[in-house]
């Protein structure tokens, strides 16, 4: 794997709808700019070798640091591919969407649902939204939720860039009825 750079942005919201927010809810989200592993390759059958050979250590690298950045425990989560304008989008998908990836999330967290995703190809600086969704109950509504996300210099053409997003609580202020109670 051809790191070239690693960001992480912090949010934290202290105010929302005219009323405190206490404790703050923090937003984490870890970026990592990796060289594409298929570019320059043309079309590409078989993805495997290059997901057997950067996936899970992608996993191993972002998932820690979404955890301490957060600073306490996981409630939601997602994931993000961005994949630069020479690639694919199932280049991007490749990487995220195996267990030796997301695994490495699940288990820091323990948790057990599927961690929601976009996935997207753009130029440097494409902005991205991440959906998160509650880290063992996904129809949690209180924590579905997105974040805007951005690097400013990446993916540059024959890059990716992999990103983890989470959260300690649901949305601030939220007051919408358990999905439960609705009725069909």
């Amino acid at each position: 794997m051809e790191l070239r750079k690693i960001t992480t942005t912090v949010d934290e919201i202290f105010s929302e709808g005219g009323r405190s927010v206490e404790p703050a809810k923090r937003v984490v989200v870890v970026a990592a700019v990796i060289r594409n592993p298929w570019a320059g390759q043309g079309f590409v059958e078989d993805l495997a070798p290059g997901i057997e050979a950067t996936a899970s250590d992608l996993g191993a690298l972002l998932a820690p640091r979404v955890m301490e950045a957060l600073g306490v425990p996981l409630e939601a989560y997602g994931k993000a591919a961005i994949v630069g304008t020479n690639g694919e989008i199932e280049h991007g998908s490749a990487l995220i969407h195996t267990l030796k990836f997301g695994n490495h999330f699940r288990d820091a967290a323990d948790a057990s649902t599927l961690l929601p995703a976009v996935e997207r190809r753009g130029v440097s600086g494409t902005p991205f939204d991440m959906p998160l969704k509650h880290f063992t109950d996904a129809t949690i509504r209180s924590h579905h939720q997105t974040v805007e996300c951005r690097v400013a210099d990446a993916p540059h053409p024959d890059e990716i860039l992999i990103a983890l997003g989470g959260t300690g609580t649901g949305r601030p202020q939220q007051r919408l009825a358990d999905l439960s109670t609705e009725t069909k």
